[in-house]
């Protein structure tokens, strides 16, 4: 028998019942920033190679979380695997966490977890199986439905990133790299709980860190998954992959009140199809 995860957070931060959840999804999508010609032009020779995508609940981020999926849509054909990285809210540990699961649960089915690549994974010093830091953790599971609505079957590589160093999440993302095959999913909200002035102004600077590919000036206040993040733009130097900005809102612009925000981001990176060596 498979050794489920299931879904810890379904009926709260998204709904439960699968038509429900489509049906939010849909709305999330409706609800997306939408490409100006300017920002697309000359992007017909690159393809998507990782996202930055919030985590909150579906009411507040999932429309910035859907402005960062819509950009796969004329590749979703091509992506079989999904290496997915986001914070650990709820346990701290160092380095970087595998789940024992065979498989994650939502209400629109199941993924299959690449066992086989999670195994090699723990030959670095930086990686353990620590099951118990999964336990009602979001950051990863809010991030699934939307990918089974946008990719249908995948298999999944499930990271929690606890207190790493960038090099020890690249050595991680290089060994998972593959082609066109392979999407990377960092999962992070931006600031928390400031007010909208406040909360605009800081994560106009994290943006501007995350599109200059500056992981050293991204702090503990300005991104949850800053760890996770500031390795996948270290590894964004490297490969040569072009950022771009897809969404920046905060909570008092979908669902919540000015006085104390939760600020979100949708970044795409980009590589030449040709594109298979460090640059």
């Amino acid at each position: 028998m498979r050794n489920l995860r299931h879904a810890c957070v379904a009926g709260t931060f998204y709904p439960a019942e699968p038509s429900r959840l489509r049906a939010e999804i849909d709305a999330c999508f409706a609800q997306r920033a939408r490409a100006t010609p300017a920002s697309t032009a000359g992007r017909t020779d690159k393809r998507v190679k990782a996202l930055i995508v919030p985590h909150a609940g579906y009411l507040y981020s999932g429309p910035v979380a859907a402005s960062a999926y819509a950009s796969l849509e004329s590749q979703a054909d091509q992506i079989h695997r999904v290496v997915l990285l986001g914070p650990a809210h709820r346990m701290p540990f160092k380095g970087l966490a595998l789940s024992a699961a065979d498989a994650w649960e939502t209400p629109l089915g199941s993924v299959p977890v690449a066992r086989s690549v999670c195994k090699e994974l723990l030959a670095f010093a930086q990686v353990r199986e620590l099951d118990t830091a999964f336990d009602g953790e979001h950051s990863l599971e809010v991030q699934l439905p939307f990918l089974q609505h946008l990719l249908g079957n995948f298999d999944l590589v499930p990271l929690l990133v606890g207190a790493a160093s960038p090099t020890e999440v690249v050595e991680v993302l290089e060994s998972l790299w593959g082609g066109a095959e392979t999407l990377i999913v960092i999962s992070s909200d931006l600031s928390h709980f400031l007010d909208d002035a406040s909360a605009r102004a800081l994560d106009a600077q994290t943006a501007t860190a995350i599109l200059r590919l500056e992981p050293d000036l991204i702090g503990p206040e300005q991104a949850c998954g800053r760890y996770p993040l500031r390795g996948l733009l270290t590894m964004a130097q490297e490969r040569g992959l072009k950022p771009e900005q897809l969404d920046l809102r905060n909570s008092s612009q979908t669902a919540g009140t000015p006085d104390r925000v939760v600020g979100y981001g949708a970044y795409a990176f980009h590589e030449s199809p040709d594109s298979g060596c460090h640059k």
